[in-house]
């Protein structure tokens, strides 16, 4: 049965909120993956982060990353085969994994970090200086 839309229904997918910040994601993964092609966008945050956290624990780093325990581990595994990660036990509680960016995951994430700015430029590039801003801004208080 073909159902009419009410008049009252004002609902325009493309003015949503979620609708909106998908595409413009989409933007920017496609922007992200032009740059950088052999990492995904939480590889590389994951890189990123254990690179300045040095030694610390998969489950610290998934918090770090906003990664539940199932994301952060694969996650840490693909960056561990391509030689990224060293992971070592915690010698006091064996479940507990400690990981550490290997150096050539150090020296990888320093060649990858000026792509990241070029990542983020391009993808705020169709805002003003102050739009990005205050952007930014507006975007920390959805989290």
């Amino acid at each position: 049965m073909d159902q009419q839309p009410s008049k009252d229904a004002k609902y325009v997918l493309d003015q949503q909120v979620g609708f909106i910040m998908r595409q413009a994601n989409q933007r920017h993964l496609a922007i992200f993956s032009r740059h950088i092609p052999d990492l995904t966008p939480m590889q590389f945050a994951a890189l990123a982060q254990l690179c300045a956290l040095g030694r610390v624990s998969q489950n610290a780093l998934g918090r770090a990353t906003a990664m539940d325990a199932a994301t952060i581990k694969g996650v840490v595994d693909r960056l561990r085969r391509r030689g990224y990660v060293a992971s070592s036990p915690d010698p006091d509680d064996q479940r507990r994994v400690h990981l550490t960016a290997t150096t050539e995951g150090l020296a990888a994430f320093r060649a990858l970090a000026p792509l990241a700015h070029e990542i983020t430029a391009e993808t705020l590039a169709p805002l003003g200086e102050a739009e990005q801003t205050e952007f930014l801004h507006l975007l920390s208080k959805l989290r």
